[in-house]
């Protein structure tokens, strides 16, 4: 690679690493190139991408941006994880896809970057860890729809109890009208 497809590879990976909400930095040493090519389907097909950058490149990518805190785990072998547009969902998918390969110590999450900060290997798996949008949608739904539905059974609760005592009189009258 000459010096200006260098140069137009540092500008792409700039840029697309502006439209990345989450970066996952791994170490895949010992990977087998059938294990890569299943991770990478596995990641593509969860709308995340995986690609591997030479250092250097990747170090000059970064420089002057808030994603430069990366450049410490970019040493060695180094596979870079991309995600979509939702890095919860992307998070996600690639702890999944690793699950296997991480267990085996031939892939190794070193650090990443997300929310604007770089993270180490530990709190990229809370990042995994934290709910889905859809999820916190829901429990979002949830909570509004709560405090309605408790005032609803306020409002409801006089006539329900007149009611649950109308039926116990009632009751009561044929008790007493059986028993004579």
């Amino acid at each position: 690679m000459n010096r200006a497809n260098k140069a137009d590879y540092v500008e792409q990976l700039a840029e697309q690493l502006q439209s990345t909400p989450l970066v996952v930095l791994a170490d895949y040493r010992g990977i087998t190139v059938d294990e890569v090519n299943r991770l990478r389907r596995d990641l593509e097909a969860q709308g995340v991408g995986y690609r591997v950058v030479k250092n250097t490149l990747g170090r000059r990518a970064v420089e002057g941006t808030d994603m430069e805190g990366m450049s410490k785990y970019m040493t060695g072998m180094t596979g870079w994880i991309l995600s979509g547009e939702d890095p919860i969902a992307a998070a996600k998918a690639v702890h999944e896809a690793t699950k296997d390969l991480t267990k085996a110590e031939k892939l190794v999450i070193r650090g990443g970057y997300f929310d604007g900060q770089a993270l180490d290997a530990v709190a990229v798996q809370k990042v995994a860890d934290l709910p889905s949008r859809e999820e916190l949608l829901s429990t979002l739904l949830r909570t509004i729809q709560e405090g309605p539905r408790q005032i609803l059974s306020v409002m409801q609760a006089p006539a329900r109890d007149l009611l649950y005592l109308l039926k116990n009189y009632e009751a009561k009258l044929e008790e007493g009208s059986g028993a004579e």
